[in-house]
């Protein structure tokens, strides 16, 4: 059996969710978010999710995780949200906020203008900090990667767009002229 799939889900106060069909709808203060799902049988019942399996084919077995771990990340997105971080590195590298859109200069000859897709909300604490936070934990993860894609990081500097506390490891420069003949 699957042990995350096993794993029952309780609604904290303040979170509802629905099951209709192959639907389950899961609203709380922040707002809702809706996941069709197949291959598992989910119930609520006094506050606590569970899911079980229609049968023991592997497929079935993947997707009760899956499924299980999406669920619990919508019931931890309407109550508390989801946020990531992303640092940018440079000289002359920086970002603002203008009205619904980031503007982003990291050294090419014109700024980019990232537009905030719905349900995102975008920050710039300072200049080099950018803020991303959703209820939608794959959504805010695909915008941090989408905007971090806009100029990776380079291994020598360490110049580009990284996550907060993303390790990066820099090459050693060329030794070229250093005591050989």
């Amino acid at each position: 059996m699957s042990r995350i799939g096993r794993n029952p889900i309780t609604l904290p106060a303040g979170v509802n969710a629905v099951v209709n069909n192959n639907e389950i709808t899961i609203s709380g203060p922040l707002g809702t978010l809706k996941q069709t799902f197949d291959s598992v049988n989910v119930e609520v019942k006094d506050s606590v999710i569970t899911l079980t399996r229609i049968n023991d084919e592997n497929e079935v077995k993947a997707k009760h995780g899956l499924y299980r771990a999406l669920i619990a990340n919508m019931v931890k997105g309407v109550k508390e949200g989801f946020t990531k971080n992303l640092q940018i590195k440079g000289v002359g590298y920086k970002a603002s906020k203008s009205g619904n859109k980031l503007v982003l200069n990291l050294g090419f000859s014109h700024p980019i203008e990232v537009v905030e897709p719905e349900g995102i909300k975008i920050e710039c604490p300072t200049a080099t900090d950018i803020k991303i936070s959703g209820i939608d934990k794959q959504k805010v993860g695909q915008v941090a990667l989408n905007i971090k894609d806009l100029r990776p990081v380079e291994p020598y500097h360490g110049y580009g767009v990284r996550y907060e506390n993303e390790v990066v490891i820099l090459k050693q420069g060329k030794a070229a002229g250093k005591g050989k003949k």
